[in-house]
């Protein structure tokens, strides 16, 4: 992956005022190799001391899918290289880290497009395009995160830009902002400062930008990997997207008009209320496909901008039932018909006992991951295309696969929804909740109440010592997360789990089941139930296989 630059070359790479695409390929292309080769630095930097960060296995897993059809591309426009990139990163993006990267990826590509060559003012520019798209990512942007570090790494970029530099100081001035920005995170984010780190995702957005820096200044990315920084974490709970779908109408529209903005355009129209957005075209004629209560509403704004044309308004409720009604006529005539459910409910499940537990409640397809493997975009699309429903439903499962999972909504044509599930026993009651007979509407809201209904912890073993919400933890023990959160450390494990279950009330409720992991055997996992039974009388203890790695114990109380 690495070119090496001679003497001569370097000395021209230090005055470069003009980039065109195979220098930007080749840049694109050190800052993936740096951030690969520090991968497993990011992934050991978490605010909690749990053995599964992954965030720089997701942020690189990202890059190579944003590089795979440009390294050894022999296009020499700027705009077509960025816009490769933006797209095969978008299809390839895992974690939330991942796809915001993706979106900045995807400012820098606006910001060039129909470049064939630019100028460091011109990619001052793009970076600013990229801070927009990459907070328009995410509902509620958190201060503190990957946001922030983009942020300020454009406004560094336009300091520099206005002072006329060239590619070098103008990326110096970038590395610079993304490094002080990058250790400014604690003191926006608490969990930061408890825990003494700083964000992972900035951390690896700033190692991309380093990674650049090397390749301008014409050194190597092979080598010479991060070792003196803070030690910094992911906070895990940046951009955390609930979906509240109102379901009532599709609407789909060709507008026709002047000076169109697809961006303020499509962002306007999810504020009014719209979901499963969808405009594409350009500044004469777009198209538009959203799903709101009050159609009216969208078509005025609409009428606004321009003029209508092939207009469409459909109820939701009877389109399943069309769907239905032509997935049955289709089939009339064989001799065995299969009749294609109009729904159908796609999960994302790590553990061989797990998979079973989907299995044997009628899930459609099961995607690998969880955490440590959170799967791409691509792949959770490719499991939503493969299946003959027209409706699908996904049970991301883990608080890190939520955003990746809505960005599927709009990139298929079926009708998706995200149930916003953020562990396994979530998705379990949702999926319990998911009645046939019901149409999509009815379920997608019914399953999005019932993992409101469950409280889970995750019992596992620290991998390294830290402070953090009052807990002290020392590396080695057992520790207890209710519902994403640090809450029990211990170096006993039934103690911990004893703890764990007093701090979620547990003689407020009536079952718990004991999801056991790989590591444990089914005689432990009964031995710790029969123990819960004789301290709670009143519970109704469940023991099942959940096979998942990493924790000893998934905790499900209802």
């Amino acid at each position: 992956m690495e070119e090496k630059l001679s003497p001569t070359k370097r000395q021209r790479a230090r005055r470069i005022s003009v980039f065109d695409g195979q220098d930007l390929r080749k840049a694109i292309l050190a800052g993936a190799a740096w951030l690969e080769e520090n991968r497993e630095y990011i992934n050991a930097l978490n605010v909690f001391p749990v053995p599964d960060g992954d965030t720089g296995s997701n942020m690189a897993a990202t890059m190579k899918s944003a590089i795979r059809n440009i390294v050894n591309s022999e296009e020499t426009s700027a705009g077509v290289i960025a816009s490769k990139v933006a797209h095969d990163a978008l299809l390839g993006a895992r974690g939330n880290s991942g796809v915001i990267l993706s979106q900045t990826l995807r400012g820098i590509a606006a910001g060039l497009r129909d470049k064939a060559t630019f100028t460091p003012q011109d990619l001052s520019d793009a970076f600013q395009q990229a801070s927009t798209l990459a907070y328009r990512a995410v509902i509620k942007p958190v201060e503190g995160t990957i946001l922030t570090v983009v942020r300020e790494t454009a406004e560094g970029a336009r300091r520099s830009a206005e002072r006329g530099d060239d590619f070098v100081a103008l990326m110096q001035e970038i590395v610079n902002a993304a490094r002080q920005s990058v250790a400014r995170t604690p003191d926006l984010l608490p969990t930061l400062k408890q825990a003494g780190v700083v964000d992972a995702g900035g951390q690896g957005f700033c190692t991309i930008l380093e990674g650049i820096l090397r390749y301008v200044r014409g050194e190597s990315t092979a080598h010479a990997p991060i070792t003196s920084l803070p030690t910094p974490a992911e906070h895990q709970k940046k951009g955390r997207v609930t979906i509240e779908e109102e379901f009532g109408y599709e609407v789909v529209f060709l507008l026709h008009g002047s000076n169109l903005d697809v961006e303020t355009i499509r962002q306007t129209i999810i504020d009014m209320g719209g979901v499963s957005t969808v405009v594409a075209g350009d500044e004469k004629l777009l198209k538009v496909h959203t799903h709101t209560p009050t159609p009216g509403k969208i078509l005025d704004y609409g009428v606004s901008l321009g003029s209508l044309l092939d207009i469409n308004i459909e109820n939701l409720q009877e389109q399943s039932l069309t769907y239905a009604a032509e997935s049955q006529a289709e089939h009339a005539d064989e001799d065995a018909p299969t009749e294609i459910p109009p729904i159908a409910v796609v999960a994302v499940v790590a553990g061989n006992g797990f998979e079973k537990v989907f299995q044997g409640l009628g899930v459609s397809a099961i995607v690998s991951g969880g955490q440590t493997m959170n799967p791409s975009i691509e792949e959770l699309l490719a499991a939503v295309e493969k299946l003959p429903s027209p409706q699908v439903i996904i049970l991301p499962n883990n608080s890190n696969v939520v955003l990746s999972a809505q960005q599927v909504t709009g990139l298929s044509k079926k009708e998706v929804y995200v149930v916003p599930c953020k562990t396994l026993p979530q998705g379990i009651s949702a999926l319990m909740s998911f009645k046939f007979e019901e149409d999509f509407a009815s379920n997608c809201q019914s399953m999005t109440e019932a993992i409101k209904q469950v409280q889970t912890a995750e019992i596992t073993t620290a991998v390294r010592t830290v402070q953090l919400g009052g807990v002290n933890v020392r590396e080695g023990d057992y520790i207890g997360v209710i519902n994403g959160n640090l809450a029990v450390a211990g170096q006993e494990l039934s103690q911990v789990i004893y703890d764990t279950l007093q701090r979620m009330q547990i003689d407020q409720y009536e079952i718990v089941t004991l999801y056991y992991g790989k590591e444990i055997s089914l005689t432990e996992a009964q031995q710790l139930a029969k123990e819960l039974k004789s301290r709670h009388s009143q519970l109704e203890i469940e023991v099942v296989d959940g096979g998942q790695p990493y924790y000893a114990y998934t905790l499900s109380v209802e």
